[in-house]
């Protein structure tokens, strides 16, 4: 898990009538594997409430909340490009629609339909796997601390990043000038994963346009590497309409 996420739940229950019963698996959790169409890796945050963001390693994100009847898991997705990138096509967005079977805390394996924007219909096989690290917890205190930008060329490359125990995120220093503020929640302190929203402010150059645009998202504290890393998948709309995701991996100072 620390080498992909370096890289840069649904509802669980059952349903019973009088004469059979039924089980749904759970599609919540941490998870890695591979997207067929393009060959690269993807990591997968789903939490508790079956939100979830599955980011493939160059920075698309494919957001949605899933489904789960018995071991079918069915999503709506809607597909992100990483700031600053195009889908073939030209466009930053799509919508898509992923049909899988999931086993609890093992597996996910199914197919992406996706279509971007004014772009053509691709087909991709996901084989998920799922990571221990989901069952690590998850606390203020714990992602509390200050970071900086792994991933470098981002948004966020040259900022200082701090988290502090009551939850708050705040950002400075980027070399175009972008100031970050927003909260995060530790939703289930029994999972790894987190609740993220942030805005930015000052920006200027080619990030000026994400000035004043509510981003909100899933996060994962990896304490697997050294240092500990957050990774972050948020989307935004602008009040223009136009949509952005972005993708950040941070390393604990």
């Amino acid at each position: 898990m620390a080498g992909t996420l370096a890289l840069y739940g649904c509802n669980s229950g059952s349903s019973s009538s009088s004469s059979s019963s039924t089980t749904n698996a759970s599609a919540a959790g941490i998870w890695s594997g591979t997207d067929s169409a393009s060959g690269l890796t993807l990591i997968g945050f789903v939490n508790s409430a079956g939100s979830a963001d599955l980011i493939r390693s160059d920075g698309v994100q494919y957001v949605g909340t899933v489904q789960v009847s018995g071991s079918t898991l069915a999503a709506t997705l809607d597909g992100y490009t990483n700031f600053g990138a195009e889908f073939s096509g030209g466009s930053t967005y799509g919508i898509g629609t992923l049909n899988a079977t999931v086993t609890s805390s093992s597996s996910i394996s199914g197919t992406l339909s996706f279509t971007p924007s004014g772009g053509s219909t691709t087909s991709s096989t996901w084989t998920l796997s799922f990571e221990s690290l989901y069952n690590s917890g998850s606390s203020l205190g714990a992602i509390s601390g200050t970071y900086t930008d792994a991933l470098g060329g981002d948004v966020l490359s040259g900022s200082s990043v701090t988290i502090s125990s009551g939850g708050a995120i705040y950002g400075q220093g980027s070399t175009n000038g972008c100031v970050l503020n927003g909260s995060v929640t530790a939703g289930n302190s029994s999972y790894d994963v987190y609740e993220i929203s942030y805005e930015y402010s000052s920006c200027t150059g080619t990030d000026a346009s994400l000035n004043g645009v509510q981003f909100t998202g899933l996060a994962v504290l990896d304490s697997n590497t050294s240092p500990m890393q957050v990774v972050i998948g948020v989307t935004g709309q602008s009040a223009g309409g136009t949509n952005y995701g972005l993708f950040s991996a941070l390393d604990r100072s």
